[in-house]
Order: structure tokens, then sequence, then C-alpha cells
């Protein structure tokens, strides 16, 4: 893949939980091939920005594309061309 192309870009995402705003307007770019990391302390909505950008909640307001496919509109296909492990995995008991 080129580095002109767009892996992640999100403009405007917003995330409100009741009256609890977990994400405020973040806006970024990711270039393809390129490699980013999203720190900070708990709570800080790392996981709810991860969320957003896969479809897995929607948000309040903005909007994000991966790979110049729309989040909303495009999840599966998104969805198959990306992997998402999260750090806290629930799994049934007795099952493997």
């Amino acid at each position: 893949m080129s580095m002109n192309v767009v892996a992640v870009h999100a403009v405007g995402l917003v995330k409100d939980f009741d009256t609890k705003r977990a994400v405020d307007s973040i806006s970024l770019t990711v270039p393809a091939g390129s490699f980013y990391g999203i720190v900070g302390p708990n709570g800080a909505g790392k996981t709810t920005t991860i969320r957003l950008l896969l479809d897995l909640i929607r948000p309040t307001s903005g909007s994000a594309r991966m790979f110049g496919l729309d989040v909303k509109r495009d999840s599966v296909a998104i969805r198959k061309r990306i992997g998402y492990l999260p750090a806290e995995l629930a799994l049934w008991e007795n099952q493997t």
C-alpha cells in the first residue's frame, strides 16, 4: 500500500454516554503503512475511540473512514481487513 493512502481518517469524533463525554472531538489522519499508538491514563477514551473507529459503537457526532471506507456504512468490509483484540477479553467458563 502506498504511503499516500490514508488508513484512518477521523473528523470531530465525539462520544457521550448519558452526561459523560468519553471522547471529545478527536480528529486524526494515519497514513497507511505507519504505526501509531494511542496512550493515556485509564478512562481517557482510548478503547472508546477504537470502538468508534470499528463501528462497534456509534459516535454522538463526527465521522471516520478507514482505507477510504465509511465506518458506519462499510463496517463489515473494514472488519475483514483488520484485527482487534481488546485488553479485557471475556470468555465463557468451560469453553476453549
